[in-house]
């Protein structure tokens, strides 16, 4: 399994949703650098299982416990572990799952590729469990880019089809439920109970801003800052699609309406309007980076789906059992920030590199 990225900063993430922990080791990372470990805390608990009933029964403490890269509260430059205990496991509920893959899950498609090898039990490694490890090296890379002047912040733009109102322009980490909107945020909410009642899940889409980044990081074809934050997000399971600044809609328009005109303010150039979601040819163009993200409804649901028997080789019923998360937007909006920070960063590591 490839579950490594390697660029200015590399790290890997390891275990599975029910082995007794899952973590990351990563390099890269100044050293020096003291992390405000109650910060991450707080950035690991969005995340985290068992907080309300729109979310998975299953809790977890997700308290990370640093294993190497530290000496007196600060980065020394070796590889810096941790890892994240599996306390709240129920590897029975996942026995039927051995043989009758989940329609719309992994289960299938690990079973061809492992030939059966593959831990099945929560999804294995192919879980959204494996986000936490990701959301650690996220946190930290936020934390780095604050001392940069560099904020990321995100919302659920949709859930359900219900939309949130208003622009995002301020972190709505602080609430309960992370909108805009706090009207739309009820209504969504009401129908991720709806479908829960009912046995069914519910997809949305998450809107994501980096507010500060300078103009010039990334570069052009394969560097692109698109590529880069896009490489990231789709290491979260459930992803679908990727859109930055007007996106589809920008092939509805004529150039006149989707160009952003330039300007100068205070002594630097700015755009007018940010349809390009503040990226130009793969690079940074100061002005926020903008993007969206599709998420699609958990598959796990109690509603009755057809599968195949794969030891009879023949068609099944299936009803999944356990616990799982009606709707899983409101858990991954920290994930996608995290994927933004981790990419910001490392363009910021590259782009100094460059300069003379």
């Amino acid at each position: 399994m490839n579950s490594s990225y390697h660029g200015n900063i590399s790290f890997t993430i390891f275990g599975q949703s029910h082995s007794p922990a899952i973590g990351v080791t990563v390099e890269g990372l100044p050293a020096g650098f003291a992390p405000d470990f109650e910060e991450l805390s707080r950035f690991l608990a969005r995340r985290a299982p068992g907080r309300g009933d729109c979310a998975t029964a299953r809790r977890e403490d997700d308290v990370p416990e640093f294993l190497s890269g530290l000496h007196n509260g600060k980065l020394c430059g070796a590889p810096l572990s941790a890892i994240l205990r599996n306390s709240d496991t129920r590897p029975e509920d996942y026995d039927e799952l051995r043989i009758k893959p989940r329609p719309g899950h992994a289960d299938y498609t690990a079973q061809v590729k492992y030939g059966g090898a593959q831990d099945h039990r929560g999804g294995g490694h192919f879980s959204g469990r494996l986000t936490a490890p990701l959301c650690i090296v996220g946190g930290l890379c936020k934390q780095l880019l604050a001392r940069e002047g560099v904020e990321v912040i995100s919302r659920i733009a949709e859930i359900a089809g219900i939309a949130d109102r208003g622009e995002l322009t301020v972190s709505t980490a602080e609430r309960p439920f992370p909108v805009v909107d706090s009207a739309a945020g009820e209504a969504m909410q009401k129908a991720i109970l709806a479908a829960k009642a009912e046995g069914d899940s519910v997809g949305g889409v998450i809107e994501c801003a980096v507010i500060g980044a300078p103009a010039g990081l990334g570069g052009p074809l394969f560097g692109g800052m698109e590529s880069r934050i896009s490489r990231l997000v789709f290491g979260i399971p459930a992803v679908k699609g990727i859109a930055f600044g007007a996106g589809f809609e920008a092939a509805k328009r004529r150039g006149s309406e989707n160009n952003d005109p330039f300007a100068m303010r205070e002594g630097r150039v700015v755009t007018k309007t940010n349809h390009c979601g503040g990226i130009l040819g793969g690079i940074t163009d100061g002005m926020p980076i903008v993007f969206r993200v599709a998420v699609k409804p958990t598959p796990s649901i109690a509603v009755g789906q057809d599968t195949v028997d794969l030891s009879a080789m023949e068609s099944a019923k299936l009803t999944v059992g356990g616990r799982h998360d009606p709707c899983i937007v409101p858990r991954a909006v920290p994930c996608v920030e995290a994927a933004a920070a981790i990419a910001v960063y490392d363009a910021l590591l590259e782009r100094r590199k460059e300069q003379p």
